[in-house]
């Protein structure tokens, strides 16, 4: 059954990546950008591509009625440099404050606008790299409660949570990705890695979930077309600490190794939020 997709946030690292599978699978496609520069890539994606500004209702609104949807898929993010500038490990409020509007006011403008068009097919990106909680054990299922993150994270945390609560509720479902890495995903980081400015701290036994920009496109897809109602958490099976991800990154990316900080010094730097000992063991709920 061919289905017509609005995928918000298309030209995106992961909306990149699921515009073509979803045009593979026959579905037509209607993806947005903020950017009209970008719309001829989209276009090369086997998309029809739009320009809208996911903060502005009326904007949001209207380039959905345009497309007459099916189906509506949140991947509306600005975590790129372009958007965000280099990653800050010490202020991630600040690197995350535009992406944390996205995932409130802007989440809150899809749905008004797929309540006014009759979509109840709605798909959103959440978070799930660090779902370890600090006492009991670890995150086995999507009942079991996430861990709210350091203080400077906390309103990062607090709206995901609004919008994995407001996207079930209207019937839709929300992913909870892994952290994403392949092609335009880690750029900053790994500029970060290069300059020596991602270091490993303490004993580098915090743990983080990981998911492929594929991966994470190919169980969007699968939600899509099944019409996936609730949470799910999209990451892969093997999580790794920090003692083993992050210096793999640098040989991967040729640079030398991360400095080792103690744990001391990177509270006082106010960076070490990115670095606790999360104990995660990730649970995937595959969509069928």
């Amino acid at each position: 059954m061919v289905v017509r997709v609005f995928v918000a946030g298309g030209s995106g690292a992961l909306g990149r990546r699921l515009v073509p599978q979803l045009v593979a699978r026959g579905h037509q496609v209607t993806a947005t950008t903020t950017s009209p520069g970008k719309l001829g890539l989209l276009e090369r994606l086997g998309a029809d591509g739009a320009v809208m500004d996911g903060l502005d209702a009326v904007s949001v609104g209207a380039t959905v009625a345009a497309a007459r949807p099916d189906a509506i898929v949140h991947q509306m993010t600005a975590l790129s440099l372009a958007h965000a500038g280099k990653p800050d490990l010490k202020h991630p409020d600040r690197f995350f404050a535009t992406t944390v509007r996205l995932r409130s006011e802007g989440t809150d403008h899809l749905l008004a606008a797929a309540e006014a068009t009759g979509v109840s097919n709605v798909v959103a990106q959440s978070f799930g790299a660090f779902n370890g909680i600090r006492e009991g054990g670890w995150v086995k299922t999507e009942e079991d409660p996430m861990d709210p993150g350091p203080a400077s994270a906390r309103k990062g945390a607090q709206v995901l949570h609004h919008l994995e609560d407001v996207v079930v509720k209207a019937g839709g479902a929300a992913l909870r990705y892994g952290s994403l890495y392949g092609p335009g995903a880690t750029d900053g980081w790994v500029e970060l890695v290069r300059k020596r400015q991602f270091p490993l701290v303490g004993g580098g036994t915090g743990y983080m979930s990981w998911v492929y920009l594929d991966d994470a496109a190919s169980a969007t897809v699968l939600a899509v077309e099944q019409h996936a109602k609730g949470v799910f958490n999209i990451v892969d099976d093997e999580p790794a600490p920090a003692s083993e991800w992050l210096p793999y990154l640098a040989a991967c990316a040729g640079a030398k190794r991360p400095i080792r900080i103690p744990k001391w010094l990177a509270r006082l730097l106010q960076g070490s939020g990115v670095f606790r000992a999360y104990p995660v063991l990730p649970g995937m709920r595959v969509v069928r």
